[in-house]
């Protein structure tokens, strides 16, 4: 996969006909080094099961919400200390030096701060229920939404491979794109055999037909083209 300037992002998909070949190649190729760098290889999870295991990985950072001024940092630190090893805990305050009543805290691994997330989101203290949950930096949260991104692009293309697919319907197109224009738009994903906006009186219909000489290239026009704007109207294309 590249990010928008074509530079590599360090990991990429593969798609097998079949899971034995899969895991296979897992096996044999899993640890190899390539190109000085030893290469991790597994299966694809769905989106939301690579963002959770990641999530799982990643946890030992949490925010801490709505306990007001009834907590100091020690005893917000006895309180998560039975959760497991508590590396910081730090209090926000305002200029008064009054508490913001929330608080940002990392624990030693993310078991323990998963463990912290559990038991304590929803926990009273005094008249007021803390909020708890995970905290990401703003780079966490940018890798984890382009992560996804990812993830779902090929979950789509790897749905499309597995279908005898080679002609695409497109419709909501812009009255202003002919045959020529709509072939020029996805010939960029491989060789087109024809390319047909359908037109009644001259006019178009607001649809059209695209086939293309391999499924794969039919599968990523789809991916990449499905929602995006041509002119000025968002394509929808299967």
């Amino acid at each position: 996969m590249t990010d928008e300037n074509n530079q590599s992002k360090g990991y990429g998909f593969v798609h097998f006909e079949t899971q034995d070949a899969a895991d296979n190649a897992i096996q044999k190729v899993n640890g190899m080094s390539l190109a000085d760098k030893k290469v991790h290889v597994s299966r694809l999870m769905s989106s939301n099961q690579q963002v959770d295991v990641d999530g799982a990985r990643q946890l030992t950072n949490i925010f801490i919400n709505n306990f007001g001024d009834q907590l100091d940092e020690e005893k917000l630190r006895e309180i998560l200390s039975k959760h497991g090893k508590v590396l910081s805990c730090k209090i926000e305050y305002d200029e008064s030096g009054h508490s913001k009543g929330f608080a940002f805290c990392s624990f030693e691994n993310p078991k323990e701060a998963e463990e912290a997330v559990q038991n304590l989101n929803g926990y009273s203290i005094g008249d007021k229920q803390l909020w708890v949950g995970r905290f990401q930096t703003k780079s966490e949260q940018l890798s984890e939404i382009t992560r996804k991104k990812d993830l779902q692009r090929q979950e789509r293309m790897n749905k499309y491979q597995n279908v005898n697919l080679y002609n695409l319907y497109i419709s909501n197109l812009d009255d202003t794109i002919d045959d020529e224009r709509l072939k020029k738009e996805f010939s960029k994903f491989g060789t087109i055999t024809s390319a047909k906006v359908m037109a009644e009186n001259g006019r178009s219909r607001g649809f059209g037909f695209v086939s293309f000489s391999t499924t794969d290239e039919a599968a990523k026009a789809i991916t990449e083209m499905n929602g995006s704007f041509v002119g000025s109207k968002p394509l929808y294309v299967a």
